[in-house]
């Protein structure tokens, strides 16, 4: 029976790496046959993959974290409403755009604005900073990440200057997303912004917490098909790590093993895809986003934001905010991709069309 499961292992791998594409069944399958031979087997296909596309290279984004107020109440975040421990700021536009000018003299050619639903944030202010980012950096990407809002909010932004959006789905199974956060927030609307962002023109990103709440490999399952149907430029995956803060305080953390197996499926569903080893994989594990890059990931997201704030960005417990994770090291960082084959380049770090 076991030589039976690992054959027809072997041949939803060999499918997968040939037509990127398997049924739900079968991703189930897959995913309850992850062992550590099946693991290396993905990921030296997942690499092969990427290094015929990108080579080497290792793109950076500057990571900017304008603020974490944010007024939903998601059951798993450290910033959620609720939270009356969190200590708030909100970065001002001069902060925003030093913080961007300081990247650029440090190699950094796309910068990411990421923050909670702040309602001070409206169409009018993001527009504005989108606008002067672009005008004294033209030669750089704009990444938004800033949730859910409208079709005309979205639009606007695209027309001031932004180049990607950022907006992980979190779970492609309506039932397993309604466990995961307030009733006042749907899994349909969510599924409408990325459908509104993609028709729009954005570059998209899409992903979902590895290990979350009552995850399981059925609601995986449907997490990779959505991304073999939607085919997203970006796709951000990592560990699920709980904050003390939450409802969610005493579940258990999702593994950087778990996470990878799947960075390794995603990378062979998609070949092109643009794949962070996130911030995540370095806080459960000190070489969390080394074990990213062999996996098949090939993005970095340094810190650029002030270091006084860096601390209060906190989605879940312990994250790492000091050394390599602080963007004025990108040495450091570089010194560890070189250690393990790989390099850092100054680049938008588009997604390449095949």
């Amino acid at each position: 029976m076991e030589e039976l499961t690992d054959r027809l292992t072997d041949e939803l791998i060999v499918k997968l790496a040939e037509k990127h594409s398997l049924s739900e069944s079968e991703y189930v399958e897959l995913i309850r046959g992850r062992d550590t031979d099946i693991g290396s087997r993905l990921a030296k296909l997942a690499v092969k993959t990427r290094k015929d596309i990108y080579s080497n290279d290792v793109f950076t984004r500057g990571l900017i974290e304008i603020s974490n107020y944010c007024k939903n109440n998601c059951l798993y975040c450290g910033i959620r409403c609720g939270n009356h421990n969190a200590k708030r700021y909100r970065l001002t536009e001069e902060e925003i755009l030093s913080c961007a000018a300081e990247g650029y003299e440090l190699g950094f050619r796309t910068f990411v604005l990421q923050g909670g639903e702040d309602p001070y944030f409206s169409d009018d202010v993001l527009c504005g900073i989108v606008s002067r980012l672009k005008d004294a950096h033209p030669d750089c990407a704009v990444t938004l990440s800033m949730g859910e809002r409208s079709r005309e909010s979205y639009k606007r932004l695209f027309d001031a200057g932004a180049d990607r959006y950022l907006l992980r789905h979190e779970t492609a199974d309506p039932v397993h997303y309604a466990r995961l956060h307030p009733s006042e927030m749907s899994f349909e609307n969510r599924m409408r912004c990325l459908y509104d962002l993609r028709d729009i023109g954005y570059q998209v990103g899409c992903g979902f917490m590895v290990g979350s709440p009552y995850q399981t490999p059925e609601t995986l399952a449907k997490d990779l098909k959505f991304i073999e149907e939607f085919k997203p430029d970006m796709c951000g995956i990592g560990p699920y790590v709980p904050h003390h803060d939450t409802p969610f305080r005493d579940m258990p953390a999702g593994t950087v093993e778990e996470t990878v197996y799947l960075l390794s499926i995603i990378r062979l569903i998609h070949p092109p895809v643009l794949l962070p080893a996130t911030t995540a994989f370095g806080t459960i594990d000190p070489q969390g986003r080394e074990k990213g890059i062999q996996a098949g990931a090939n993005v970095v997201m340094p810190n650029l934001s002030p270091a006084d704030v860096r601390k209060k960005y906190e989605l879940y417990d312990n994250k790492i905010c000091t050394g390599e994770e602080s963007a004025q090291c990108r040495q450091c960082l570089d010194d560890r991709m070189r250690a393990i084959g790989y390099r850092l380049v100054v680049d938008r770090g588009d997604i390449k069309e095949l």
